[in-house]
This record gives structure tokens, C-alpha cells and sequence, in this order.
């Protein structure tokens, strides 16, 4: 298979799919309350062992091999994560002052929730077809990273949406929409390739920047959350999806860049 086709099946792959398992949500509520902590816990685990593991070394690599300087890779992950504060600061931070229940109130809620995931998307198929583009083994992982951390995304969503009277159709249809973003992101980064490829170490730091703050801010509070709430066993059982979920991405790693 060619580049393109890798990209965009996995692109696919890290937002429709996981938009799919979202749907659970229509279906039984219930079952989705008790399994959304322990996606996020293996989200966490996924995201921060793609970092170490294969984003970081490959960025560090391929600088190497265009002669860049490596330490400036780290100036650039921290402006990743910088960078995601703020886009995630300014996005909440609008939704937060909107504490009427009016209509207007309503749509204002809605709209900045599928822009904000819109841009997310549009950052992840970014982010997929530019390891895709390093290489396969990497674009992979990284594909698998990111469908890890949206399926509890998608879940939240649908929440939001139906929380503030959407219709189920509705939600669908929203949710459809900004899951398309990644295509886009995917595809306009494939036919920018000429463009980027010099700079593709600084796009690999950026993206660890990007997933260790989605890792280390959204997601591992709420499992410290819920720690607080449930019993022991159950904050067990979390801890080790956490644990499993760097140990699946290094299996990952290991396996793909043997074969």
C-alpha cells in the first residue's frame, strides 16, 4: 500500500472509529459510565508510552540524519505543550462563562464544544499522517495512541451534546462532522509533505509535547478523580490499565520495528 492509503485508513481508524464506541453512549448509558474510567486510564498509559518510546527516539533520529541540532527538539516539545494549554485554556475558558440555561447559552455550549474537537481532529490527522510519513512502524503506534485517547473524547461528547438537549441524530451528525476534520488534517499535511519534510523532528517533538499534556492534564486527573469516588479495587484495576497501556505501545514498538 502506498503512503496516502496508510494515512488515510488509520486517519479513519483514529476518528471514526473511536466515534463509533462513542455510539455506546446512545445505546446503554449505564455500561458506558462504569468503562470510561478504564479507557482513560489505558488512554493515559497509551499516550505516555508512545511519547518515550517511539515519538521522542524518532525525533531524535531523524534530526540526526538532517544534521539539526537535537537539544532544540526539546524547546519545541515544550512549546507543544504550551501551545495545547493555551488552545485548551481559551476553548474552556469561553464554555466556562456561559452559566445561563437559554437557548442562545445552549448553542453557544455546542458550538465551542465541536470547535474545539474539530481542532483537536484536525491536529490528530496532522499528527498521524506526519509519523506516517518518517515511517510505517511509526505511524502506526502513533494511530494507535490517538484512537486510545479519543474513544473517552468521543464518549464525552456525546455527553455534552445529549446533556444539553441535542437530539440523538444531532449529536451523531456533530460528531461525524468534526471526526472528518482528521481526514483533512491527514490529507493537507500528505500533499504539504515537500514543504515539511525538513521539518518533520520539530513536528514529531511537538506531537510528544501534545500527547504528554493530553496525558498529564486531561487524563490523569480524572483517574485521580475517581479515586476518590470508587473503591480500592477499582483504583487497582485503573493503575494497572495505566501500567498495561505503556506495556501495549513498547510490545508495539518492539514488534514493528523488528518486523
Amino acid at each position: 500500500m502506498s503512503i496516502l492509503t496508510y494515512i488515510l485508513i488509520f486517519s479513519f481508524i483514529g476518528s471514526f472509529a473511536s466515534l463509533s464506541v462513542g455510539l455506546l453512549l446512545l445505546i446503554k448509558k449505564s455500561l458506558v459510565n462504569r468503562i470510561t474510567h478504564f479507557l482513560i486510564s489505558f488512554a493515559a498509559g497509551a499516550m505516555l508510552g508512545a511519547v518515550f518510546f517511539d515519538l521522542l527516539p524518532e525525533a531524535l533520529d531523524s534530526a540526526k540524519e538532517v544534521s539539526l541540532e537535537t537539544s532544540s527538539l526539546f524547546m519545541y516539545m515544550l512549546g507543544g505543550i504550551l501551545f495545547f494549554f493555551l488552545l485548551e485554556r481559551f476553548i474552556h475558558g469561553v464554555h466556562h462563562h456561559q452559566h445561563s440555561e437559554s437557548k442562545e447559552d445552549v448553542r453557544a455550549t455546542v458550538a465551542l464544544v465541536t470547535f474545539g474537537d474539530a481542532v483537536h481532529n484536525f491536529i490528530d490527522g496532522i499528527v498521524i499522517a506526519a509519523t506516517f510519513m518518517v515511517s510505517i512502524p511509526l505511524g502506526i503506534v502513533t494511530s494507535l495512541a490517538v484512537a486510545a485517547h479519543e474513544i473517552p473524547q468521543e464518549i464525552g461528547d456525546f455527553g455534552i451534546y445529549l446533556n444539553e438537549g441535542l437530539t440523538r441524530k444531532k449529536a451523531i451528525l456533530l460528531n461525524m462532522l468534526s471526526a472528518g476534520t482528521a481526514i483533512v488534517g491527514s490529507v493537507l499535511t500528505y500533499f504539504a509533505k515537500d514543504f515539511i519534510f525538513g521539518s518533520i523532528p520539530y513536528l514529531l517533538a511537538i506531537t510528544a509535547g501534545f500527547f504528554v499534556y493530553i496525558a498529564l492534564s486531561d487524563l490523569i486527573p480524572h483517574i485521580h478523580e475517581s479515586i476518590s469516588q470508587e473503591k480500592r479495587g477499582f483504583a487497582l484495576l485503573e493503575t494497572f490499565l495505566l501500567l498495561f497501556g505503556v506495556f501495549v505501545i513498547w510490545v508495539a514498538v518492539s514488534t514493528l520495528e523488528h518486523g
